[in-house]
């Protein structure tokens, strides 16, 4: 289990707990959370509203589970890492179709596997058949036919999927029951609030391999996924797993051909380097900093300059009119800065 020092929730954080609140007002949900790790100690936690919006419904909770959307691809992210660390796969600069052989359509190509951890592959899919936007690492492109490929990769080459390895490799370790892929409901998991009736971007599955985006996280174990990050796999004196799966996670992969106003990404990660208007990272959070928003809204934002994991929750999808995630999820980080300057 991860150890860490509790304390009375900090005053200093008051300005980021009413930050989550106002976007709490802005989305369309019923619960939010608020949780921050700073110098190894918890600092500030918070929980308001409840899982759903019926009459019943449960308070959210220290144990409550949120879809936690994109984030998943933090954990996608190591298992690829994972894979590469040891061996299974020989560089990320490999093609794609050398471990994916079926993928032979001449869009895929060119494609590699940094193309794809960092959304630069430039590939769409209409009716079934896939297209090129743009040549490999030239733009910039938030697509999920990547991340199919990039689960598929882990399960070919490792014969796991990316449930099983972080199950094996973190999960149990750690002693992480809160974070997982659901192929049914429990009391736990909120429900999502959806934009409207019948909102066609939403999807549930009944994979529990870790494919697809039917994963819950407690707010509490998200921040404990983003410090195991932040201290390098290291918790509690014992190497949990190798540092370099971290390093290599965390660090800046974007192509050197990416345009420089391009958001940057590690193994997924949107990681801080060099100033990009497109990032989803506020412009007051110091470079090496690396964070991940999901489309519930949900956020980890980790800043080894800082010694310190934030992480916001919410039961919302997507963006209701007239609010701007990128403006919000920038000013969440920016307002932690300012918290943690004082």
């Amino acid at each position: 289990m991860i150890k860490l020092h509790r304390q009375h929730n900090s005053t200093a954080f008051l300005p980021l707990a009413a930050h989550v609140e106002n976007t709490f007002g802005k989305v369309i949900c019923t619960g939010a959370s608020t949780f921050i790790i700073h110098r190894d100690s918890v600092v500030f936690e918070k929980y308001i509203g409840n899982q759903s919006d019926g009459e019943d419904a449960r308070e959210v909770k220290a144990d409550t589970q949120f879809h936690v959307a994109s984030v998943r691809k933090t954990y996608i992210g190591f298992a690829v890492s994972y894979a590469l660390h040891y061996g299974y796969i020989k560089s990320i600069d490999d093609k794609v179709t050398r471990y994916l052989p079926d993928l032979d359509e001449p869009a895929w190509k060119p494609v590699t596997i940094r193309h794809l951890l960092t959304h630069t592959h430039g590939l769409k899919t209409e009716e079934g058949k896939t297209y090129r936007d743009f040549e490999p690492g030239t733009d910039w492109s938030y697509k999920q036919i990547g991340i199919e490929a990039l689960t598929r990769l882990v399960k070919v080459t490792t014969g796991n999927s990316v449930a099983e390895i972080l199950h094996e490799a973190v999960f149990t370790p750690l002693g992480l029951s809160e974070s997982d892929w659901y192929a049914e409901k429990n009391e736990r998991l909120v429900d999502v609030i959806l934009r409207y009736e019948g909102d066609e971007d939403w999807r549930t599955s009944e994979s529990t391999e870790g494919d697809k985006m039917n994963m819950y996280v407690s707010t509490r174990e998200l921040a404990y996924w983003g410090y195991f990050h932040l201290k390098k796999g290291k918790i509690n004196g014992k190497q949990i797993v190798p540092r370099e799966i971290i390093d290599m996670a965390v660090s800046l992969q974007s192509p050197a051909t990416l345009h420089k106003d391009a958001p940057q990404n590690g193994f997924l990660w949107f990681v801080k380097d060099l100033p990009a208007n497109k990032t989803e990272i506020g412009p007051l959070v110091p470079k090496g900093s690396y964070q991940l928003l999901g489309f519930t809204n949900a956020t980890v934002l980790v800043i080894p300059e800082k010694d310190l994991v934030a992480v916001r929750m919410f039961n919302s999808f997507g963006s209701p009119e007239g609010y701007e995630y990128l403006e919000d999820v920038r000013s969440f980080g920016d307002t932690v800065m300012e918290c943690v300057e004082k």
